[in-house]
């Protein structure tokens, strides 16, 4: 059966319509599925400047140490070079949310700043 085939927990899923769900499958593939959350996420841009020597995996685990598991995703929606200063700028949207719970808007901010604080420990200059 396709339960067995992409280990998928309830069965519930296969009759939604969930694009977060959906789009984990593709036509002649077979994928694990990761399983979403059911509580609301919650939205924080973060935009710098680049420090001189920048890699984009640095950005992604410095927010995994701090946020672990309420995490579900780090997004580049922006970016701009300076015309006279040539420095990149960058904004980046980090997508908190629990598998448990509701998170509160203290918890994020508090993750959030924490986070903000490594950037700014890595050279990034803060927006």
């Amino acid at each position: 059966s396709s339960m067995v085939l992409f280990e998928i927990p309830d069965i519930r899923l296969f009759w939604s319509q969930d694009e977060r769900f959906l789009s984990q499958f593709q036509e002649g593939k077979i994928t694990k599925f990761k399983p979403f959350s059911k509580y609301p996420p919650c939205y924080k841009d973060m935009s710098f400047w680049l420090p001189e020597q920048f890699e984009e995996n640095d950005i992604f685990a410095m927010v995994r140490d701090e946020a672990g598991d309420l995490v579900e995703g780090v997004e580049l929606i922006d970016q701009f070079t300076h015309p006279k200063t040539n420095r990149e700028s960058r904004c980046y949207r980090i997508n908190y949310r629990s598998m448990e719970r509701s998170l509160t808007n203290e918890e994020v901010d508090d993750i959030q700043l924490r986070v903000r604080e490594k950037v700014a420990n890595y050279g990034a200059e803060l927006r």
